[in-house]
């Protein structure tokens, strides 16, 4: 057993990522249910109802993210998080000094994300239980300049002893197993939750994600909104070009729920090149933990 497992006291240490609007109690539930951990979102009042609604889903672990950067100001959330029960919380998007120690009196379970060696070493130093190490592959808000997976995730886990999970470009038992060999002991998965049957995403996005090629993807980053990983569309074009201007985010619920594909950008990872199928939940995140193996000795036996 991993000391992620131990942790989080999950079965199979493979995360659903916190995903805007989108990690909801469906999705959350039947990661849970599978014996991985189901995130909820709490950017979203939706969301944050949802906390409440998934001790009627599962009986099992779940957590919950706390995006820094939104709730900075008011930390109020953390009773929130404490009245619903949530055992884990995993941090986002700003200083982790400025909740972990709230959330640790609150007997709460804290992994922060990071994108960096030195966010590692601050979060660290910020007393968290572990950490989600995303590189730049990964859909959503990113660095610019952030590494990959393949660079990041070892070079965090071979200065900070804390329990990590992989995130970005990881989908199935073969990404996976590349990240224990790197040093992860557990994996995040985001692009490849949203093509599931339980994700409430429009089934025109979850088209768009199966039928991506490898240069599906492209960040943006534009002055007043947050550097992105999205799929090509024309609404990226022509952010690019600079042809549009203002909030890039605010059609998002047309594209996410309504499956209008042209009215915001979609936050997706590079991973979705690798993705082709729409599958139940359950069969995803035991699949891949039960495939782990295989493609361990699968690299053993190249070896020759």
């Amino acid at each position: 057993m991993t000391r992620l497992q131990q942790l989080l006291d999950v079965e199979i240490p493979i995360i659903q990522a916190p995903m805007t609007f989108i990690a909801r109690a469906p999705l959350a539930a039947a990661v849970s249910e599978a014996g991985g951990l189901g995130i909820v979102e709490t950017l979203s009042p939706e969301g944050r109802a949802d906390l409440l609604r998934m001790r009627e889903l599962t009986a099992k672990p779940f957590g919950a993210n706390l995006m820094i950067q939104g709730w900075k100001k008011d930390p109020s959330i953390v009773d929130v998080l404490a009245e619903a029960r949530v055992p884990v919380v995993t941090t986002s998007a700003g200083d982790p000094a400025l909740f972990t120690d709230r959330l640790h009196d609150a007997g709460i379970t804290v992994l922060h994300v990071v994108g960096s060696l030195r966010a590692a070493q601050k979060a660290a130093d910020a007393g968290v239980d572990g950490l989600v190490v995303e590189g730049v592959e990964g859909g959503g808000f990113k660095s610019a300049g952030g590494a990959s997976t393949l660079v990041l995730l070892p070079l965090v886990c071979g200065a900070v002893d804390l329990p990590v999970v992989a995130a970005g470009g990881l989908c199935d038992a073969a990404s996976v197993a590349a990240a224990f060999v790197l040093g992860a002991e557990g994996a995040q998965l985001g692009t490849r939750m949203l093509a599931t049957e339980e994700a409430g995403v429009h089934p025109a996005f979850k088209q768009a994600i199966t039928a991506a090629g490898d240069d599906a993807t492209v960040l943006l980053s534009v002055p007043g909104n947050p550097t992105m990983r999205v799929l090509r569309n024309n609404f990226g074009a022509q952010v690019l070009a600079g042809e549009r201007e203002g909030r890039l985010l605010d059609g998002i619920h047309e594209l996410y729920f309504g499956g209008d594909m042209e009215a915001s950008v979609a936050n997706t990872g590079q991973v979705a090149a690798r993705i082709d199928d729409v599958v139940p939940v359950a069969e995803l995140v035991r699949g891949i933990w039960d495939g782990v193996q295989g493609a361990l000795d699968a690299g053993r036996s190249r070896l020759g």
